[in-house]
């Protein structure tokens, strides 16, 4: 492949007339091969300091001009040096809209545009290809949260408070930096870094309400799933046909984000969509995460990758990319990448909840069995507000990934069901989907629920989890209560078990649910309840755990 030498960055301003804020001068490095003719354009719009250049997981964008292409990496509106009032996600579609047009017109640039990033940068590619700009040819947006309240604030239904409140104080230390006000980003800084969750109101500590009164996290607490900001904070790309190579890691919060948007694309668009999932966390993107070695295949194929992709699509290049496989998700346990032809929806395996009554007390009760028990039971959850659940790795946890979690499933109030040793390996790929009979002496109440590989020397690790707020009024009806986990795809040895844990905690990951039934915004912890969980399983309430599983790896 031949390389560039590349230029020393030039800083070059797009300067916006807005009709609220004025004049504004969005700032950007623009990294130059050196070489005559013209070039592709690969843009990149951020929020955290364009000399970061999102280098926590992408290669530096020199590595990138030196395949032949005009980097832009570019400071969104009220960030970096960038001017203007920073509004979360309010001016991305305008201004990306405007900064495509200009970038295409870059001295030797050959008019096609191409955007990368991951998190806030892949919401800025769609937010700009919203508007359709004509020189946007192609993207590849990582780890995003496409529907700002289902796939980034909230997780069906419950508020992800360790990964909301740390960017928010990010953000507003990053605000009180560009105002010169030392005290407020010193205060800010050493919030966001230990957070502060044992105010009166644990969702509002105090120093967010004094010295970021501005922030978004204000507005996450605020507004209903159904208002009108969350819409106005959210893409709209039903009219969007551009090909699109989809970025996601089976650790990362995002994730329901990327594949609502790749399935979206593959229902509405022509253009070929590529998925890659793999075992990563939001970072880093490597072999290591938690308490596992993913191996060699684990280490970060996406520079390269993306190179391929633009050079296809930007260059008109013939890379071989259209002929391979348009998923390849990474199978965690065989640790190697394998490909399909479109998301798989692999067979259904039902697996039902039984044990004595004791699934909370002995980890040796709760059962994974294949065929519901005629007799119903049932096993108790005594949560208290007070001594929630500690979260640990998972998508949710900080730091994520799979962990040992051994030592919390021995808590009496974590119910356990294993599998018996595995006789054949299992290969679970998708999203495992709980179905649970469940009632509550409390207006509302929270579900968690994790899946780990119990090893047969012992070892718990977390594989994944999905978590949910649920009314009364929801519980122990007809019908059972439909909880999705988080996606995965993993591969369990034969001697291995199965293990599902249920909690009705996982703190600080998300907000504790107070038992009062009131908004998490508005109750105090004095007024915090216990609350008595009921799982019931067998004769009428078959609670069952469905996975999509090949039988053979």
């Amino acid at each position: 492949m031949n390389t560039y030498r590349v230029l020393p960055k030039r800083k070059i301003s797009l300067t916006l007339a807005d009709q609220e804020q004025g004049a504004i001068a969005l700032d950007a490095d623009v990294y130059y091969p050196d070489g005559d003719g013209s070039f592709p354009v690969l843009l990149m719009r951020q929020p955290y300091g364009r000399a970061i250049a999102s280098t926590v997981v992408y290669a530096h964008p020199i590595w990138y001009a030196s395949h032949g292409y005009i980097v832009v990496i570019q400071d969104v509106r009220g960030r970096g040096t960038s001017g203007g009032e920073f509004d979360l996600f309010r001016h991305e579609a305008e201004d990306g809209y405007a900064t495509v047009l200009w970038a295409a017109d870059l001295p030797q640039s050959n008019g096609q545009v191409g955007m990368y990033g991951f998190s806030y940068q892949g919401m800025t590619q769609l937010f700009a290809a919203a508007k359709r700009p004509a020189p946007l040819k192609t993207l590849a947006p990582a780890m995003v949260g496409y529907d700002l309240y289902h796939d980034w604030a909230y997780e069906n239904g419950a508020l992800l408070l360790q990964a909301g409140l740390g960017w928010a104080f990010q953000l507003a230390a990053e605000t009180a930096r560009r105002q010169g006000d030392r005290l407020a980003y010193q205060a800010l800084y050493n919030a966001g870094h230990n957070l502060p969750l044992t105010g009166a109101i644990p969702t509002r500590p105090q120093v967010m309400k004094d010295l970021a009164p501005d922030s978004f996290f204000h507005d996450w607490l605020e507004y209903p799933p159904t208002d009108a900001y969350w819409r106005s904070r959210t893409p709209d790309l039903t009219t969007v046909n551009l090909p699109m190579l989809h970025i996601g890691g089976w650790f990362d919060p995002y994730l329901r984000g990327d594949l609502r948007l790749y399935q979206q694309m593959v229902r509405q668009t022509t253009a070929p969509q590529h998925l890659w999932i793999g075992p990563w966390g939001h970072i880093p993107w490597g072999r290591r995460l938690g308490a596992l070695d993913f191996g060699p295949a684990a280490e970060s194929p996406i520079d390269r990758l993306q190179i391929r992709w633009f050079d296809q699509f930007l260059k008109r290049q013939d890379t071989g990319l259209l002929a391979e496989s348009p998923v390849r998700l990474f199978v965690i346990g065989d640790n190697q990448w394998q490909g399909f032809e479109r998301w798989p929806e692999a067979p259904i395996t039902t697996l039902f909840l039984s044990s004595t009554g004791l699934a909370g007390m002995r980890q040796d009760d709760g059962c994974l069995i294949v065929t519901s028990s005629p007799e119903a039971s049932q096993d108790i959850i005594v949560h208290d507000p007070c001594r929630p659940v500690p979260a640990v790795g998972g998508h949710s946890g900080l730091p994520p990934g799979p962990v040992d979690r051994a030592a919390i499933d021995g808590r009496s109030d974590v119910l356990t069901y294993t599998t018996e040793p595995l006789s054949q390996p299992w290969t679970v790929i998708g999203t495992p989907v709980l179905r649970l009979y469940a009632q509550a002496d409390a207006p509302s109440f929270d579900l968690s629920a994790v899946l780990s590989q119990v090893a047969a020397a012992g070892r718990v690790i977390s594989l994944t989890q999905g978590y949910g707020r649920f009314e009364q009024a929801d519980s122990l009806g007809d019908q059972p209560l439909r909880l999705p986990l988080h996606p995965t795809s993993f591969t369990l040895p034969p001697g291995d078990r199965l293990r599902l844990s249920l909690a009705a905690s996982s703190f600080p990951a998300y907000a504790v649910n107070s038992g009062t039934g009131l908004p998490m915004g508005d109750v105090a912890q004095i007024d915090y309840r216990i609350v008595t969980l009921r799982v019931f399983h067998g004769g009428d309430w078959s609670s069952s755990l469905n996975l999509g599983m090949h039988h053979d790896s």
